[in-house]
């Protein structure tokens, strides 16, 4: 991305200080950038592009005699010209995530304690409301004393089942072609769908109806968590680990921040592109005005999307996070996709 007045030797200096910054937590100075980066150029030259930045509003001084940090401007520069690019996922990185992912019901969990141990940030998970998705196929397994665990499988492939009660004259066999004809008769319905559907055929009590109703109240219960839980959290207590938040009070508002799950789900609800990153004030969450949220999109089902996500400081090295959502992303969408 071009920004007027930010030549080729500027962006390379604004991006030196940046990639000093994320390591260290502390301001740059021009001997740093003449020493590191920049070494055909004198300590005099970089300073005084580092005051036209400044007067540009990229870099920020803290103190008189202190060096330089970026700005939530530089920030966005800098993740502009990284997404202009091709983001890529590595190749290992995939190899960690497909290790570590299963596709069970627990695989959003699984991806954001991952994703969290390896960026060493907050990681979050969106899936969409299970009151969206469609059964693929439904199965009744015979246990002792008149039981049955029955199995639910969407078309995300989620997972869900319990232990219910059923008629003892119903013996395997029937337990089996009730699960196809289940199965042909639901699949590709929404799980609001099915409630409804099988609430009404239990109230015929047919010789099936205490396995309808044992299916309608599963339905039931998928419904009400899946309102209740579509953000999944990990790392949280991550953020302590950077400087950034070695006030108390500000890592406390940070914490509730994420507790307030409802802001967060509208953030990554509202993914239109492969990629979006949310610089300091961009993600009207005020507890994480210096926080950078990094996202990415993955298909789940048919026609459904998640998302996945890293929250950090500011200072984050974003080319190495956003490569590791990409990794994530692809490997979600491969279990979960169509």
């Amino acid at each position: 991305m071009r920004e007027a007045g930010v030549d080729a030797r500027k962006k390379r200096i604004l991006q030196a200080i940046i990639e000093d910054y994320v390591l260290t937590a502390l301001p740059v100075g021009s001997r740093t950038i003449s020493r590191k980066y920049e070494t055909s150029l004198s300590s005099a030259t970089i300073r005084n592009e580092m005051s036209d930045l400044e007067e540009m509003g990229y870099l920020a001084q803290p103190h008189v005699s202190a060096g330089r940090v970026p700005s939530h401007k530089a920030y966005r520069l800098y993740v502009d010209g990284l997404l202009q690019g091709e983001v890529r996922a590595d190749e290992e990185m995939k190899a960690f995530f497909a290790d570590q992912l299963r596709p069970t019901e627990d695989v959003a969990t699984a991806a954001a304690q991952a994703l969290a141990g390896l960026t060493r940030y907050t990681a979050v998970v969106m899936m969409p409301k299970q009151l969206e998705l469609r059964v693929s196929c439904l199965q009744l397994v015979p246990m002792p004393r008149g039981a049955a665990l029955l199995v639910i499988v969407t078309d995300t492939g989620a997972i869900r089942d319990t232990v219910i009660r059923v008629s003892e004259r119903l013996d395997s066999d029937a337990l089996f072609s009730i699960s196809r004809l289940l199965t042909e008769r639901l699949a590709g319905r929404t799980l609001q769908e099915v409630q409804e559907m099988l609430g009404a055929y239990a109230r015929m009590n047919g010789p099936d109806a205490r396995v309808l109703e044992g299916i309608a109240a599963l339905a039931a219960q998928m419904e009400k968590q899946s309102a209740q839980d579509t953000v999944i959290i990990a790392g949280s207590h991550n953020i302590l680990n950077y400087p950034e938040y070695s006030d108390v009070e500000k890592a406390r508002a940070f914490l509730t921040a994420l507790e307030e799950k409802e802001k967060l789900t509208h953030l990554l609800s509202h993914h239109d592109a492969p990629f979006m990153v949310h610089i300091g004030s961009e993600s009207a969450i005020s507890d994480m005005q210096d926080c950078a949220i990094v996202t990415a999109g993955f298909p789940v089902g048919r026609g459904h999307r998640g998302a996945v996500g890293v929250i950090g400081p500011s200072r984050m090295p974003y080319e190495k996070v956003l490569s590791a959502l990409g990794a994530a992303s692809h490997v979600l969408g491969e279990l979960l996709g169509e």
